[in-house]
């Protein structure tokens, strides 16, 4: 009979590796939909700065579709243009709340991806607040984007929007960060142990 001075390793030793590894992905994921969705927005900004001159619209796909160059200082609408900087703290505590109690939670790639689409969005904004005339944290967004009978936006209202529609989908069918059905722990007649 052999003899070892290495003891077996534990069956469950290897799961909170491939757990972590999981987590990181998923954290990676939502980063990257984030920094993705930022550039994404400041890049088209810049373009719509240097080409196109305030209050200039260009007809795209008519009379579907047009860029129409404004910079608004309110919400959506224009809504409290006379308050830009309570939509700065708004929107600086979002993204904080998001980044630091959420994402951390996010164990499945639904979440992962809605979370990340709103970090970019709210992120794509909150540049235009803190950084664009007038001035620190009063600063005008631009919106480009004009559709018929609608409100004129940017791309990182696009992903805001899109994101909460995947939000309220994901909280509609009681899916939880961690990927578990809500109502499903603590029932009667529910097995709460993992199974090996």
């Amino acid at each position: 009979m052999e003899n070892s001075s290495v003891p077996p390793a534990p069956q469950g030793a290897a799961k909170p590796a491939a757990g972590s590894a999981t987590r990181r992905h998923l954290v990676l994921a939502t980063s990257t939909l984030a920094v993705l969705a930022l550039v994404l927005d400041q890049f088209t900004k810049r373009i719509v700065e240097t080409s196109m001159y305030e209050g200039q619209v260009i007809d795209v796909f008519p009379p579907l579709l047009r860029w129409y160059f404004i910079k608004n200082s309110g919400a959506a609408f224009s809504m409290g243009e006379g308050v830009t900087w309570i939509f700065t703290i708004i929107q600086a505590a979002v993204l904080l709340y998001v980044a630091i109690f959420l994402v951390r939670k996010v164990r499945v790639w639904s979440w992962a991806l809605a979370l990340g689409g709103l970090m970019g969005g709210v992120a794509g904004n909150l540049t235009d607040r803190l950084f664009r005339p007038p001035s620190f944290g009063h600063g005008h967004v631009v919106d480009f984007i004009a559709l018929p009978n609608f409100a004129i936006f940017n791309v990182a209202d696009m992903f805001i929007v899109c994101s909460m529609v995947a939000i309220c989908l994901l909280l509609f069918t009681g899916r939880e960060l961690d990927g578990s059905r809500s109502g499903s722990k603590n029932k009667p007649g529910t097995d709460t142990q993992e199974k090996p």
